[in-house]
């Protein structure tokens, strides 16, 4: 034997072709993150089969290709079927089989590349948010009529501020301001967003808030479907107008405040009226209020004249006599019934004085009887109880007498 030959046999540790297709199986499918994973290519071929479609996604250098399925039940869940030369975005898994030794993704769902997935995960976050009740109208705050400070939260350098102020100026100045940046638009932007309103939610001058941005793309107003900044909106405790600029969808943001305008500018109006509209208002309150007093006054003079009218019919002279003789009967009425009340309680107490001079104890001393008590003071009532030679003290009607006993006659107790 060779000299440097193994001292061991190579098929002790080698794996076999099943152990190792296993293997790598196992380490595919137990990966967390190619459980659920969106997958972004272009569509190169299509097969349709009683199982399912068959396709195959590549990248755009078409260095990469990777084979994708969509078994049957799952078709008619798809947003979109795959067609050749489409981009699109997928959501599957990948699956291992051993018999050909190769992977495959399985796919759930199919999306149109970029949109298409921004409009799923609104969707979805949409449904999640309306479950619990976020967009509700009866969360809905009404406007205060009359604030008395406004709080904006955007960015300082965003169109839409000057907006908000150029149209605060026109339509109400003087008014209160309490401003609050925040950046509308990235990835910092959410954020930046919840923390501008909890500012003004602790400052606590302001009566409504408003959150507004100029208009955009689509992808400029992510922000505003950003399940923080959305929550943050349902949470804030005053009144909420989002004034973001556009129309075409509204945002999750919008959904979740008390009121939603879709400019800067519609927004400032709806949080504060014009000061020419204020003047109009008041003024019809003023001429509302002298109507009424108008015509109250109208309604006090009739039956002011109605009044005398009837003074001037009736003699007051007689009036006042019927009065005098009504309480004259009274006044009469009313001593008999004390008279009557008086006697009765006299003879009531004439009664009671009678039993209680029976039940006085000194009462009946005076007719001879006498009251015995032993040496402790208690009452005798039982010749038993005592024993000869026991001292007694003896209460008369006038004074007291202490005896010793000599003897004890007990009653017969009879049959």
């Amino acid at each position: 034997m060779d000299a440097f030959a193994p001292n061991f046999s190579i098929s002790s540790f080698a794996l076999s072709v099943a152990g190792l297709t296993e293997y790598i199986k196992a380490v595919l499918e137990e990966n967390s993150t190619l459980r659920q994973v969106w997958v972004v290519g272009e569509v190169s071929s299509t097969k349709s089969h009683s199982s399912g479609l068959f396709f195959t996604l590549q990248d755009e250098a078409g260095t990469a290709t990777i084979n994708c399925v969509a078994w049957r039940s799952q078709l008619t869940k798809l947003a979109n079927l795959p067609e050749i030369g489409a981009q699109i975005t997928v959501l599957g898994s990948v699956r291992v089989y051993p018999q050909r030794s190769n992977y495959q993704l399985t796919v759930w769902q199919v999306l149109p590349t970029g949109d298409g997935l921004r409009a799923l995960r609104y969707r979805q976050l949409r449904q999640q948010l309306t479950a619990e009740g976020l967009f509700d109208p009866e969360r809905k705050r009404l406007l205060p009529r009359y604030p008395t400070a406004l709080a904006v939260v955007t960015s300082p350098q965003a169109a839409a501020w000057g907006d908000i102020q150029r149209t605060l100026q026109q339509h109400h100045p003087g008014l209160p301001v309490i401003f609050s940046p925040a950046t509308v638009q990235g990835d910092q932007a959410p954020a930046s967003i919840v923390r501008a309103l909890q500012r003004v939610a602790k400052d606590g001058r302001a009566d409504v808030l408003l959150l507004s941005r100029g208009g955009g793309a689509t992808e400029d107003l992510d922000c505003f479907n950003d399940e923080r900044v959305v929550r943050a909106v349902a949470a804030c405790p005053i009144p909420v107008i989002t004034g973001i600029g556009h129309q075409r969808d509204e945002s999750l943001a919008d959904l979740a405040a008390d009121v939603c305008a879709h400019t800067p500018t519609a927004a400032v109006a709806i949080a504060v009226p014009a000061l020419e509209t204020w003047l109009a208002e008041h003024q019809e309150r003023l001429h509302q209020i002298t109507l009424l007093m108008q015509e109250t006054l109208y309604e006090a003079d009739l039956k002011s004249g109605s009044l005398r009218q009837r003074l001037q019919r009736l003699r007051l002279d007689r009036q006042v006599h019927q009065e005098q003789t009504r309480l004259r009967q009274l006044k009469r009425r009313l001593a008999q019934a004390v008279q009557v009340r008086l006697r009765q309680a006299e003879d009531r107490c004439t009664a009671l004085q009678e039993q209680l001079t029976t039940l006085d104890p000194e009462s009946v001393l005076r007719r001879g009887y006498a009251l015995v008590r032993a040496e402790g003071g208690e009452v005798v009532t039982q010749a038993s109880a005592l024993n000869t030679g026991q001292s007694l003290s003896i209460q008369l009607a006038q004074g007291r007498l202490t005896a010793q006993i000599t003897a004890i006659e007990a009653d017969d107790p009879g049959p």
